[in-house]
């Protein structure tokens, strides 16, 4: 009986550092990938200082196709492309690369939002100063939108987390793929109950420091 609980919370343990891995890594992807697009969305909109209406509504059309296309849909859609960057379709890398091409735009349009509501005046006045259009977006947009990016960003964690278990259904491993194949296909409730209790209580504590973080740069 202690062998079967020690393998059971060894399954358990290596399926949560999976989808921390999953998350992890696809989330900084989001992150590096998805700055530069908002940016791009936001200097490039009419009266944005690069306005330039046919790349930004390239980009936005590109962005809002991903957004629109559900994840399980988007993981089949992909398996080519997944396959050729991660040399496989199944285990955790295999299901990183759609989960970063999942998030990026949702955090992109996020981060866009964020960027949108930093005070015009202090555009015109860096402009006004004569400030180069880099220094612009790197030390007033992205500084006064700090907040809301960290705040979106952890949103998308959150999401990210979700879709991490929903891509256990095809063999990417994690939490959901333990419920799945434990839980659903072997009728075993207690299995099904435990993971969504560590899915919970992580979702939890990453939406905690998120808020926190956003709190103490509010309040600086």
């Amino acid at each position: 009986m202690s062998l079967t609980l020690t393998l059971s919370a060894d399954r358990y343990w290596n399926a949560l550092l999976d989808t921390l891995m999953m998350v992890g890594v696809s989330g900084g992807i989001a992150f590096a990938a998805g700055i530069p697009l908002a940016v791009l969305l936001i200097v490039t909109a009419p009266g944005g200082f690069l306005a330039w209406p046919r790349v930004n509504r390239v980009v936005g059309g590109v962005i809002n196709g991903f957004r629109a296309t559900p994840f399980i849909v988007l993981l089949v859609a992909l398996i080519p492309f997944t396959r050729f960057i991660a040399g496989t379709t199944i285990g955790v890398w295999a299901a990183i690369v759609p989960l970063a091409v999942s998030a990026t735009p949702f955090f992109a349009r996020i981060v866009e939002v964020s960027l949108r509501e930093v005070d015009p005046g202090l555009i015109e006045a860096a402009q006004a100063m004569g400030c180069k259009k880099w220094h612009i977006v790197r030390h007033v947009y992205l500084p006064e939108a700090l907040p809301g990016v960290i705040g979106g960003f952890t949103i998308t964690l959150v999401a990210l987390i979700s879709a991490s278990a929903m891509a256990g259904a095809v063999g990417a491993g994690g939490l959901g793929d333990l419920a799945i194949r434990y839980g659903y296909q072997r009728f075993d409730t207690q299995v099904m109950l435990i993971v969504i209790a560590v899915l919970i209580v992580l979702v939890t504590v990453v939406q905690a420091i998120g808020d926190r973080y956003v709190h103490w740069l509010r309040s600086r």
